[in-house]
């Protein structure tokens, strides 16, 4: 698509009498906000891509716990894969499900992509856990596409991709027995007591004894994953971490390249979860990983534009490749950045949090994969003249060929019309 083209497109977004994705269709509302761009990603699908180095991660995860953790007797594998799920979920999905505040800024329309006041892209994979628990399955891996309005960098884009994992255990498969045939310990705390009183270490329905054995689980079956993609002389620690859907709740980190990356976060989930998809004699843990940020730092890979492109001088570096090999990313452009900055007063009714996420989009749209970076540079309030400014610095960067300042400026007149004309900014 030309610039031109995209310019215009961005100017609308456009509210069809059904929006349709994987077979399912939905009716848009007002809250409607899926912009042109976040359209066209919708339709890539990368993961699926056998020359893409997240394909090639994906599969190196899961052949790894497909390998490792196996059910007792037939030997098969014992984590369900499940990415084959609906990328429109219901709010109630993204956000009720895994117990999100009413007021959290993650439901806002600056945050989430709404197809209508009851559907929008999942921001997580964790949406379907819900549905998963509910249908049976105590064992499982989500992996797919999510999408979040964010900011624009080399480390954020607004589609980016994860995988969820979820293990459920009964009593007897969690704490064992005596030789006696009976458990070694309870699920669930019945006394009257301090016992059944949420602490820094618990829930209030779980026992100690089951809240330890499920945490050292989970960190068992983190670290050794972590020691098969980073090595096992990679030094690691556990942070303690905060998630509305689970507690406890950390952060693994694993020192690699001279410095602590965080890799993922997990905890055991809240029994809420689990009792409000028909779960009430099991207790469970889970994790959630990005795909991009370990792959950036496996491959070598510095900037999250590259997973979409389609040179061949970047998939062909991937392709063919299996998942265990050690492959690095051999750059593919050192051309210059051409940078340029934007800035204009804001409709007297509009606020500052809420402009920003619509000139990311806007910018996004039009400038493509040119723009390597925007970044909110200033913000003002002029109460007495009742005005709010903004300056966004936006950074272009072809990764093919060097970017002239005649044809960049092009494109950002582009996106100063679109602003003007869809969201009435005044241009400075």
């Amino acid at each position: 698509m030309s610039t031109t083209a995209a310019a215009e497109e961005s100017r609308k977004i456009v509210k069809e009498e059904v929006f349709e994705l994987d077979g399912r269709k939905y009716t848009p509302d007002a809250l409607y906000n899926l912009s042109p761009g976040v359209r066209r990603l919708l339709d890539r699908r990368i993961l699926q891509e056998s020359s893409n180095p997240l394909n090639l991660l994906k599969r190196r995860i899961v052949d790894y716990v497909h390998q490792t953790y196996r059910k007792p007797g037939n030997r098969s594998p014992l984590f369900t894969i499940c990415e084959s799920e609906p990328r429109v979920v219901t709010t109630y999905q993204n956000f009720d499900s895994l117990l999100t505040p009413e007021d959290h800024v993650s439901r806002r329309p600056s945050d989430t992509y709404y197809v209508n006041h009851e559907h929008c892209l999942r921001a997580h994979t964790s949406a379907h856990q819900h549905n998963l628990m509910q249908s049976g399955l105590d064992a499982f891996l989500v992996i797919g596409d999510v999408y979040r309005r964010d900011e624009v960098d080399r480390t954020h884009y607004p589609c980016f991709h994860q995988i969820e994992g979820v293990r459920l255990y009964s009593k007897d498969e969690l704490l064992g027995k005596k030789p006696d045939g009976k458990n070694v310990a309870e699920l669930f705390s019945t006394a009257a007591s301090a016992a059944t009183e949420r602490s820094p270490e618990k829930q209030e329905k779980h026992t100690l004894d089951a809240t330890k054995a499920a945490e050292i689980q989970l960190k068992q079956f983190l670290e050794n994953l972590c020691d098969e993609l980073f090595g096992k002389d990679a030094e690691k620690r556990w942070v303690d971490a905060y998630f509305p859907f689970t507690h406890p709740s950390w952060e693994l980190e694993v020192f690699y390249n001279g410095q602590w990356l965080e890799v993922l976060g997990c905890g055991i989930m809240e029994q809420k979860l689990l009792e409000s998809a028909g779960v009430t004699d099991k207790i469970g843990w889970a994790f959630g990983i990005g795909l991009e940020r370990i792959a950036m730092v496996l491959y070598g890979i510095p900037d999250i534009r590259l997973f979409w492109s389609k040179d061949t001088g970047f998939l062909s570096q991937f392709a063919g490749k299996m998942p265990g090999e050690d492959v690095k990313y051999k750059q593919i452009s050192a051309h210059p950045q051409v940078i340029f900055d934007i800035s204009f007063f804001l409709p007297s009714t509009v606020q500052f949090n809420d402009m920003t996420s619509d000139v990311y989009d806007t910018i996004r749209t039009v400038g493509g994969e040119l723009v390597e970076q925007v970044k909110l540079t200033d913000e003002f309030e002029n109460k007495k003249k009742e005005k709010k400014s903004q300056t966004y610095r936006i950074v272009y960067r072809s990764h093919e060929r060097a970017l002239t300042k005649e044809e960049v400026n092009v494109i950002h007149k582009q996106i100063e019309q679109s602003l003007a004309s869809s969201f009435g900014v005044t241009l400075r």
